[in-house]
């Protein structure tokens, strides 16, 4: 089993934007990412890192596996 690590924002921006989510707002250090099919928002906090909890959480709004975000995340760099 792939083990998650905290990321850069900005990186995990990149993925979120990578799987067909679009930017909708922003609200003070909040991010809110939309996609058609969703029953919720994504939202990012534009902290330095994300901390495991916070991938772990819109991993699962999206519908995407540990495994599944690891290899994308290959592809990005």
């Amino acid at each position: 089993m792939p083990h998650l690590t905290p990321i850069q924002w900005k990186k995990f921006e990149k993925f979120i934007l990578y799987v067909g989510c679009s930017f909708i707002r922003e609200k003070g250090d909040h991010r809110v990412y939309k996609r058609q099919g969703l029953k919720r928002p994504v939202i990012i906090p534009r902290y330095g890192e994300l901390p495991i909890f916070i991938i772990r959480n819109n991993l699962r709004v999206l519908g995407i596996s540990a495994e599944e975000y690891i290899e994308i995340l290959k592809q990005l760099k």
